[in-house]
């Protein structure tokens, strides 16, 4: 499993081995123990799957919040996606820098997005699904959206002249100017 370590500390871009032959491939997708060797303890309590549709739709900038904040192993079942994450922690000296990558059914790919950590992602083909595991069970009481074109942030969606396909919601939540966030920084010991 090769591990990366990306300009977010905390955020990995993870790549878990392929053994292929004539019939296909055999990937082992996750191992905690795999990971905890890596340092990365976390422990998953449920995994999320959706399907976008169409080429353009954005999902997010999403998180959870205190008490209930989630940790987010995203992967891409099938077509690609553009994973992001966005630093939303309080003191952090990347508050609110992004990376982003695109993770495919084809390259394999995984984001590990921690909590205190927006996420979202944009659909690069028709019928693509992002499957994610989280330590933490929804509770929608907690959740919350940043703006997913907030210029304060500034992501650099692969956009291409396509008109995104965006929910209400996501169209309508605040900027991170001026937003309190109810994640703190910690440096490292």
């Amino acid at each position: 499993m090769q591990i990366e370590h990306t300009a977010l500390e905390g955020v990995f871009l993870i790549t878990p081995p392929r053994f292929g032959d004539h019939r296909g491939f055999f990937s082992e997708s996750y191992s905690r123990q795999k990971l905890a060797d890596h340092g990365i303890d976390l422990e998953f309590v449920q995994d999320n799957h959706s399907l976008s549709r169409e080429v353009g739709t954005v999902r997010g900038l999403h998180f959870q919040a205190p008490p209930h904040a989630q940790d987010k192993l995203v992967r891409c079942g099938r077509g690609a996606l553009f994973d992001v994450a966005v630093d939303i922690r309080k003191g952090s000296p990347t508050y609110g820098q992004w990376v982003g990558y695109e993770l495919s059914f084809e390259n394999g790919r995984q984001l590990l997005v921690p909590a205190g950590f927006a996420h979202g992602f944009m659909t690069l083909q028709p019928d693509t699904e992002i499957v994610y595991k989280c330590s933490d069970y929804y509770a929608a009481e907690t959740e919350g959206a940043l703006l997913w074109n907030d210029p304060d942030i500034g992501i650099e969606w692969p956009l291409s002249g396509i008109t995104p396909v965006i929910s209400d919601k996501d169209a309508n939540a605040p900027g991170v100017g001026g937003y309190d966030s109810p994640f703190a920084w910690e440096a490292a010991q």
